[in-house]
């Protein structure tokens, strides 16, 4: 094991992080801000219009309040304890070596899977600029690209993901202001819309709450990728006081991004305008006199995909980096580059060109069988989300009893209302799920990721068992 470093204020030791820290404060904030902004608000939004209506900005603010509550918890314990193991750190040190390895794996297979369907995404797109460049051929030079970025210094990935994010952040704020423009009729050849579109066409609850409800389970995805924020931190100067900053600005800016957004476009145009699989972002843009609004948006959707491909590898190989620092992944994975002069060390070249690895299995696999073996893929991990968050609450609830007893002074960042605000999150996230149940479409993502996470703790189980049995035998 490496060297343990002084810990903040008394809090729980952490071991030293081989990594290069090169990541810096304005990284990490664009990273916040940019990794949650991509094509599920700007394409995926109008299937939740689609079935919520106006009402589709309770959905968001609903979806986007749980998000919230779970990055506050994130937050609390990774200014405590920094890690790149993030959550799977804090479960493994709070609920025990199962819950560790389990969250650990489930999540790394949630990235790497999800990398397919935005490395496939983005090559449609490329591919309709440049027809004569076949799919297969961008997703190869995407995997090589960003591969490329993430063997180099983890600045490069902050630098990549700085301008992605601030592409996409610029792209949001332009969004909001020509739509408040539009509303208020001061666009050339517009009149002020009023309120006629949020009361018009059934009302605000054309669905009732039901609708409500319908959209949040159409939504709440969405907000999956503000986790890397965390894992990022472990690789900046100041760990502790960086993921407090991150959180604290990230959570309502999104929220505002987000549910700002969603009133735009319930507001400019009537909700029965939208369509699902089509940008809500377009039609307005298109409504209001924006030339070549397809093809911005377009672009704008291009960069949110590549965004999250590069954080997904970024937050992968990072993830089975810490599962190998705690013995439950190979220790060959442990391999780190020489770091530059005058940093802590360098990046884990073997663990980010493992999971690259599985992600071009998954890209394969996608291209040849999209509908079958992919999709049963891309089910097992459909609801794994839900269960990496809600054993974040769970290890928020032990591990912050834990610092009020023998650290207080680590709790430089804290969750809201304890404990009654996160019991209450564990309660939302256990409703998303029996509701998710009930619903038909998304039935088969809940049993598939349930088949999945049990496969999972059955070999945790399965390897503790071992571990204790061995431990008997030599007396150890």
């Amino acid at each position: 094991m490496h060297e343990a470093p002084p810990t903040p204020s008394g809090a729980p030791a952490t071991p030293a992080e081989p990594l290069e820290h090169g990541l810096k404060q304005r990284h990490l904030t664009m990273l916040g801000l940019g990794g949650v902004i991509g094509a599920g608000l700007f394409v995926g939004s109008g299937a939740g219009i689609a079935v919520a209506g106006p009402a589709i900005v309770v959905s968001y603010l609903i979806a986007g309040a749980l998000a919230m509550l779970v990055m506050r918890m994130l937050g609390e314990m990774s200014a405590a304890m920094p890690a790149s193991g993030s959550f799977s750190v804090h479960a493994e040190r709070t609920l025990g070596r199962w819950a560790g390895f389990s969250v650990g794996w489930l999540y790394w297979f949630l990235l790497v899977v999800v990398l397919a369907v935005e490395a496939t995404a983005a090559a449609q797109i490329a591919h309709g600029w440049v027809p004569a460049v076949e799919p297969w051929a961008w997703v190869l030079l995407f995997m090589v690209v960003f591969t490329a970025a993430n063997l180099t210094a983890v600045k490069n990935f902050g630098e990549f993901e700085f301008w992605f994010a601030s592409l996409k952040v610029g792209a949001i704020v332009v969004f909001l202001g020509l739509g408040v423009l539009a509303v208020l009729g001061w666009l050339p050849d517009t009149d002020p819309v009023g309120m006629t579109n949020l009361t018009g066409q059934g009302g605000f609850l054309p669905n009732g709450w039901s609708g409500v409800v319908a959209g949040v389970l159409t939504v709440v995805f969405a907000f999956g990728g503000l986790e890397v924020v965390t894992i990022a931190a472990a690789e900046t100067d100041d760990p502790a006081r960086a993921v407090g900053r991150a959180v604290r600005s990230a959570v309502v800016r999104i929220l505002f991004f987000y549910v700002g957004s969603m009133l735009v476009i319930v507001t400019v145009l009537p909700w029965t305008a939208q369509q699902a699989g089509l940008s809500p972002y377009v039609k307005v843009l298109d409504s209001i006199g924006v030339p070549s609004a397809g093809q911005i948006m377009n672009i704008v959707v291009f960069v949110a995909l590549l965004s999250a491909l590069n954080a997904n590898l970024y937050g992968s190989s990072r993830m089975v980096f810490s599962l190998a620092e705690r013995g439950e992944a190979p220790r060959g994975l442990l391999k780190v580059s020489g770091g530059s002069p005058g940093k802590a060390g360098g990046v884990p070249r073997r663990a980010v060109l493992a999971s690259v690895a599985f992600g071009f299995v998954s890209v394969l696999l996608n291209l040849l069988w999209p509908d079958t073996v992919f999709l049963y893929m891309l089910n097992s991990v459909g609801a794994v989300l839900l269960f990496v968050w809600a054993l974040i609450a769970a290890s928020q609830l032990r591990l912050r009893a834990r610092l009020e007893r023998e650290a207080p002074g680590a709790l430089a960042l804290r969750m809201w209302c304890f404990p009654y605000l996160t019991w209450l999150t564990l309660a939302g996230l256990l409703g998303v799920l029996l509701l998710m149940l009930t619903d038909a479409d998304a039935r088969p993502q809940v049993l598939w990721s349930a088949g999945a996470t049990a496969l999972v703790l059955l070999v945790a189980v399965g390897r503790q068992w071992r571990e204790r049995k061995r431990s008997a035998t030599t007396g150890r």
